[in-house]
């Protein structure tokens, strides 16, 4: 009975919530909810099965409260009765919100449960009980960034002191009036890639749901049987079905297994060590044998040693990118040759010739020239991927990362930008902040992608010896990735200004990676350069070429042509060919637009033929070689390792010139692929108006301040 001194209130006036109290077994919930004063216990079982249902009634201010007590499960699963009884209550019944009850002194096992609760379009308050114990072990939870990592509530109790208890209760009283937000789950990649393909999926039929679409997603890919159940009946299941299908076959092979059940159970997993090397900090020493995980993380993520190892590894994969990538080069170029060469006297008109073998065949040829070196480089990346060392570097560079207002998060798109920026993009999609998720895409063309390689390994063979050009190329990729967290800084506190967004780094067990799911990730990105090649390149190429050989001077060729009968030799001839393929490109609209707007370069110390190449670069960074070997009278049947343009270029530019040009092939705008890619990833084609002008002013400023310097240094 109640004292005379207390408020009474009406039953039927008074706001009402009730309460899903739930926890893994010992916990503490039944002393959590004993701990609260005046509280009244009902004891009786829950329909249908001999297990205890606990309701605990209590009046607080102006709300009633019903605490539903649910039987300690340690996963949201239903084999045991107890699990069955939690959760086809939290699945079926109604109640307002879920308090999740945590011990503090062990966060990472009891995440497990958590975690899939957070697949519940459900409101949450997580307690963590026990702090009094955690604090006497010396376990400290910062439990305000645990609330901004999840986006839900976290609180610090203990009932067993009574501490927190008031602080709990007013904070479900606020979440209870408050509008429901979706919490914070992000799995890897390739689970994130999946989901979003479902629920764009969902989002194009315009589907009805009660539950968010993600949450749909997450429940069909784990096989829920209430969420099949539900959309079995629906219309659009006929074609859903395959999706999810197929995406199950993705995510087992990134796990190497045949259970998509055990593939999720290692991304909670995953996830919630995450959260614990977040939010967890042990402030006194605790004795325990070390997993070889920790063993190895000990080294790979140190403080002093983990950066220096990291750029280790990178330099040693641009090693091999430029010397085994070489090799099979010359295979290719040479079977693109003899292609050229078998179908050019089929084809009898000169325009057409040229357009199949010169065009075509020639534009084509020069991007698969360099799928040796995109695939060593894919391979590399693939296996720092799928080891687990990739989030190791994300975790580690975190906090570096926050300095330049990027995620550590951010890392995994700007590393993926080395190879290829398309995937680079797609990939920014783990970014679920629209402010870090376009930050990000702004800043990923300066890792400088696979197709700028040609130019680089072009200038730097010709002013620099063999023995450095390795190191050299290392170099120019670096001093990328540093301009562009220099940007990232400057665009964060400029265009993208606001508070960083907490995550959660998934921290997967280190693992041999299996040749086959190398294979998939490796098979995957190339066939997408290679589509790349067959569709943009080939349409870039065919531009290109009608640019450089149109309007075509009749009366030009007449003057060569009286040259090269009277030439007495094979090489003075060729010579001759040459200088018409100048003449005549410098007349068509490439040659004319590139002297028209040359004025404009010239400060960087770009000749028109410099320029011509760069205006060329915008379409595809790949035709850039084969246009200067043109302008610079060798020939666009070449590639960078041809030592006449080489020469030609080392006697034709100037270093400080050289420097310029590289700084801006460096930065300016990506090719028209990844650039219709960035625009759709971004949302809308003003982004990449915006991308366009943003990366020629950083370009040509840099280039202008990199060419100054460059001639007084020299």
């Amino acid at each position: 009975m109640k004292e005379s001194n207390e408020k009474i209130i009406c039953p039927i006036t008074a706001k009402h919530i009730k309460v899903a109290l739930v926890g893994q077994p010992n916990v503490g919930k039944s002393m959590l909810i004993n701990s609260v004063s005046n509280a009244h216990l009902h004891v009786g079982n829950f329909s249908g099965v001999t297990v205890d249902k606990t309701e605990v009634l209590f009046d607080y201010k102006d709300y009633k409260f019903t605490v539903v007590d649910l039987p300690g499960t340690y996963a949201f699963t239903d084999y045991t009765i107890e699990e069955r009884v939690t959760h086809n209550y939290l699945c079926a019944e109604e109640y307002d919100i879920i308090i999740n009850v945590m011990d503090s002194t062990n966060l990472e096992k009891n995440l497990q449960l958590t975690s899939e609760l957070l697949t519940m379009s459900k409101k949450l308050v997580i307690a963590l009980n026990m702090s009094d114990e955690a604090d006497k072990e010396g376990i400290e939870v910062n439990a305000q960034y645990m609330s901004e990592l999840l986006n839900i509530p976290c609180v610090k109790v203990s009932a067993a002191a009574k501490t927190g208890i008031e602080e709990l209760i007013d904070t479900v009283v606020k979440k209870f009036e408050g509008e429901k937000k979706e919490p914070k789950l992000i799995f890897s990649e390739a689970v994130e890639e999946e989901i979003e393909n479902i629920v764009s999926y969902l989002q194009k039929h315009n589907f009805q749901a009660v539950n968010s679409y993600r949450n749909i997603a997450i429940n069909l890919l784990k096989e829920n049987k209430k969420t099949y159940e539900k959309l079995h009946e629906e219309p659009i299941w006929t074609e859903l079905q395959p999706i999810v299908i197929e995406a199950s076959k993705h995510i087992e092979l990134h796990h190497n297994t045949d259970d998509i059940k055990e593939a999720f159970a290692e991304e909670y997993a995953a996830f919630n060590r995450g959260i614990v090397a977040e939010v967890v900090k042990q402030t006194t020493t605790k004795h325990e044998a070390k997993t070889l995980t920790e063993k190895i993380d000990r080294l790979l993520i140190h403080p002093i040693f983990g950066i220096p190892i990291f750029l280790f590894f990178m330099w040693s994969l641009f090693q091999l990118t430029f010397t085994l990538g070489n090799i099979p080069m010359d295979w290719i170029s040479a079977f693109f040759t003899w292609l050229g060469t078998t179908i050019a006297p089929t084809i009898s008109n000169d325009d057409v010739r040229s357009l199949v073998v010169d065009g075509i065949i020639g534009g084509v040829g020069a991007v698969v020239l360099f799928t040796p070196n995109i695939i060593i480089l894919f391979i590399g990346i693939a296996l720092l991927e799928t080891t687990g060392y990739m989030s190791r570097v994300a975790f580690l560079l975190d906090g570096f990362f926050h300095k330049f207002g990027l995620h550590g998060q951010s890392f995994i798109p700007l590393v993926t930008g080395f190879g290829c920026s398309i995937p680079a993009y797609m990939s920014a999609r783990i970014l679920k902040n629209d402010r870090d998720r376009l930050l990000t895409l702004f800043i990923i063309g300066f890792m400088s992608c696979g197709a700028r390689l040609p130019v680089y390994v072009l200038f730097t063979g010709a002013f620099f010896a063999q023995s450095m050009a390795g190191n050299v190329l290392f170099g120019i990729y670096i001093s990328g990735a540093i301009l562009g967290l220099i940007f990232a800084k400057v665009l964060k506190i400029t265009a993208f200004k606001g508070v960083d967004e907490p995550f959660v780094m998934e921290m997967p067990k280190y693992r041999l990676p299996t040749l086959k799911l190398i294979w998939h990730t490796v098979l995957t990105q190339t066939i997408m350069y290679l589509k790349k090649a067959g569709t943009f390149i080939a349409g870039a190429a065919i531009l290109v070429w009608f640019l450089s050989n149109y309007p075509h001077d009749v009366n030009l060729d007449k003057v060569y042509a009286a040259k090269i009968e009277k030439s007495v030799s094979v090489k003075q001839k060729a010579l001759l060919e040459n200088q018409l393929a100048e003449a005549q490109l410098g007349e068509s609209y490439l040659g004319r637009l590139g002297k028209f707007t040359q004025p404009i370069v010239a400060p960087l110390g770009f000749d028109w033929k410099m320029n011509v190449a760069l205006q060329a670069g915008l379409a595809a960074k790949e035709v850039v070689v084969s246009t200067l070997g043109v302008l610079y009278s060798i020939g666009g049947d070449v590639d960078e390792s041809s030592k006449s343009l080489a020469n030609n270029i080392r006697k034709n530019i100037p270093f400080a010139s050289a420097v310029a040009f590289i700084i801006v092939i460096m930065i300016y705008l990506p090719c028209l692929a990844a650039t219709t890619v960035f625009a759709k990833e971004a949302g809308s084609w003003k982004y990449a108006f915006y991308l366009f002008v943003f990366t020629s002013v950083v370009a040509y400023s840099l280039a202008f301040i990199g060419y100054r310097v460059t001639l007084m240094l020299m």
